[in-house]
């Protein structure tokens, strides 16, 4: 049995369990991992165990790189929006490689990137998420170094994923990395490689995407059980991909395929299983990243996204000089196809992101006023984008909270495990 010093429980930690505030990215077992390990909880989150005290400098870098204490935002002199951050270029575009356009959620632009990354030698593996083949509903992190492990992570993983847990463990020594994760995970990162240099010689490229939340492991069974199937005869599962938006794809133990359109699967299922700190998240976007990816959505008369199937088109936002170097150095190499695009029309197709910046400052005054803890945001534009968004969704998002807040039960503080 592992004996235990008398109070092993950080105060970063235990504010973070108090408010259910973790995103699940593994940044505290990436500082400590010899004290912090990710084990599944109930519903399927990744959540971290912590077995003995962090010392006081430990604890003190947790509170500058834990997305579930805050994250700080600094323009830099780039144009800043209120609702999408940081930027420096956007582009509309696809991969020119029709397999990896084809088997990528939103055009394969993602993939594209990694796999230029790699040929011109710019990095020599990528860290990414990809199916757990012990767990298909689940994930995985790994490393990619060629054109066929790519392809095998490409499409989204709506499933939780820590991908900086073991992150110093899992780099190649001497060799230079590209870190694809999701905005939370780009954000610990960047924070933790501020404090190292060491690492962050290491990772010298960060990929993202835009993220509409994380959804338990419940929430895939859900689907499964949706599609007429027993989620532990699913050998294979696929959330999207194969198609734009493609469809929730399960293969079972008998060979047979059940499959569900992204609109039940991830509209009507998936989201509604999507974890507490998601719904209170200041950045869907990725301000941390150099590049990040999103679905560049057709949208209807009413400006609302269609999702009938159809090649996929990404968008491509460029954060950082490095992030418009890449992108125009696969673009000189026929990797990519891109385009300018007008930061006016990304609210009309990607409006879950747009509602949720603008009624954020509503959710965060619900739960303060209700005594919750919540993220300290910093940068993040959130006036603003309450501004835009106008007092009756501030008041709509507020109310729907504090709904929320009441009905839900505290999460305990984590305990050691023997």
């Amino acid at each position: 049995m592992q004996t235990l010093m008398p109070d092993p429980f950080s105060p970063g930690l235990a504010r973070v369990a108090r408010g259910d505030l973790c995103s699940g990215c593994g940044g505290c077992a990436a500082l400590a991992p010899d004290r912090i390990a990710m084990a599944p909880d109930a519903a399927g989150f990744l959540r971290p165990v912590q077995s003995a005290a962090l010392d006081p400098a430990q604890e003190a870098v947790l509170t500058q790189i834990c997305p579930g204490l805050g994250q700080t935002v600094v323009a830099g002199g780039r144009p800043d929006h209120p609702l999408w951050g940081p930027f420096l270029a956007m582009s509309k575009g696809h991969a020119a490689d029709p397999a990896l356009r084809h088997a990528g959620a939103s055009g394969g632009g993602l993939s594209a990137m990694a796999l230029w990354l790699l040929d011109s030698g710019t990095v020599d593996a990528v860290l990414v998420t990809e199916a757990d083949p012990d767990n298909p509903l689940g994930n995985r992190t790994t490393l990619v170094r060629d054109r066929a492990g790519v392809l095998a992570a490409a499409g989204s993983r709506y499933a939780p994923a820590s991908p900086l847990a073991g992150l110093r463990a899992r780099l190649i020594p001497g060799a230079r990395h590209a870190l694809v994760g999701k905005p939370c995970d780009v954000a610990a990162f960047r924070a933790l490689a501020a404090q190292d240099p060491a690492l962050a010689q290491a990772v010298p490229v960060v990929l993202s995407f835009f993220c509409a939340g994380t959804p338990s492991l419940t929430g895939a069974r859900r689907v499964v059980e949706r599609m007429g199937a027993d989620p532990a005869a699913v050998r294979a599962f696929r959330y999207r991909g194969m198609g734009w938006p493609g469809l929730a794809s399960a293969t079972l133990a008998d060979g047979t395929v059940r499959q569900m359109s992204y609109a039940e699967s991830w509209g009507k299922v998936l989201s509604a299983h999507v974890q507490h700190r998601c719904r209170i998240c200041a950045d869907g976007t990725g301000t941390a990243a150099d590049l990040v990816f999103a679905d560049a959505w057709e949208a209807d008369a009413d400006g609302y996204p269609l999702f009938e199937e159809a090649e996929g088109e990404s968008l491509i936002v460029a954060r950082t000089a490095l992030g418009a170097d890449l992108l125009a150095g696969a673009r000189a190499a026929g990797r990519l196809v891109a385009s300018p695009f007008d930061p006016a029309g990304l609210a009309a197709i990607q409006p879950g992101q747009r509602s949720r910046r603008q009624g954020l400052l509503g959710r965060l005054a619900a739960l303060w006023l209700l005594g919750r803890p919540v993220p300290r945001y910093r940068g993040l534009g959130l006036r603003a984008a309450a501004r835009q968004g106008g007092l009756r969704v501030v008041w709509r998002n507020f109310l729907g909270m504090a709904r929320r807040a009441l009905r839900r039960r505290r999460p305990a503080a984590p305990r050691p495990q023997d």
